[in-house]
């Protein structure tokens, strides 16, 4: 394994996060550091690619699902949130430590989260740094489990957007299509999709492979017990009528039948 394509991701993501603090700093709106997230993985991913020696079918394959998943998740979330000012987590930072949130930011919110991205990222790393052996029938499974989970959580976000378009939803939950079965597609998809690229890099080795999910595992974590979930759902019960029994009726990631 070419130990160096670890340093490569840090180096990266490092450069990407110092940038876009800096940005921030400038514009007085931390909420970029989201676009940031999914556009990260793909600097990361080009960035092994470019400069390690591995299985050239295993690194093209890697690249090609986290160019197209992290591609999509910044352009939404760029179009989504761009231009309607300042998400109201960091407005509540902000408003905590006053005229010092401009270096705290620097290390609760980008260098943090830089940090996950490293680790995350590690699938990625390891897989395009070990040259043997050729793609096999488990780079076919996380194929198949990467593309259910990019279309659950792509078409997930489609029904949320197409539901919040509608001035008549102002204030109401979405019950219905994914969002009947799960009352987060779009993280339930993201932890799929990181499974995928899991167990395409499992093939390299067992040490390696198992290291290597080290990174959907955190992923999956931080999804349902702290910056996903569980943090959106504690501001969610409070502030929307009816998502108490939303909460009762549905499941809170894998997906299930709702309950009647």
């Amino acid at each position: 394994m070419d130990y160096s394509s670890l340093l490569v991701a840090a180096l990266a993501i490092a450069t990407l996060m110092l940038s876009v603090w800096a940005v921030s700093v400038i514009i007085s709106d931390a909420s970029i550091v989201d676009v940031a997230w999914g556009a990260g993985f793909v600097g990361v991913a080009w960035a092994v690619r470019l400069t390690s020696e591995g299985n050239a079918g295993r690194q093209n394959l890697l690249l090609f699902m986290v160019t197209v998943w992290g591609l999509r998740l910044a352009l939404y979330l760029a179009r989504r949130n761009l231009g309607h000012g300042e998400d109201k987590r960091y407005v509540r930072m902000r408003r905590h430590w006053g005229p010092r949130f401009w270096l705290i930011s620097l290390v609760t919110v980008f260098a943090l989260q830089g940090v996950i991205m490293w680790i995350v990222s590690l699938p990625v790393q390891i897989g395009m740094s070990i040259d043997s052996p050729d793609l096999g029938w488990l780079a076919g499974v996380g194929s198949a489990v990467w593309l259910g989970g990019l279309t659950f959580e792509a078409t997930g976000d489609w029904q949320l957007a197409r539901f919040k378009r509608d001035p008549l939803n102002a204030g109401k939950t979405l019950t219905t299509g994914l969002w009947g079965w799960t009352r987060h597609p779009n993280y339930f998809g993201d932890a799929c999709v990181w499974a995928g690229i899991g167990l395409v890099t499992l093939e390299v080795g067992l040490w390696a492979g198992v290291i290597a999910l080290i990174g959907p595992v955190v992923m999956t974590y931080f999804l349902i017990n702290v910056s996903g979930k569980a943090l959106l759902e504690r501001d969610l019960v409070r502030r929307r009528p009816g998502y108490a029994d939303y909460v009762k009726s549905t499941s809170g990631f894998f997906p299930l039948p709702p309950k009647r």
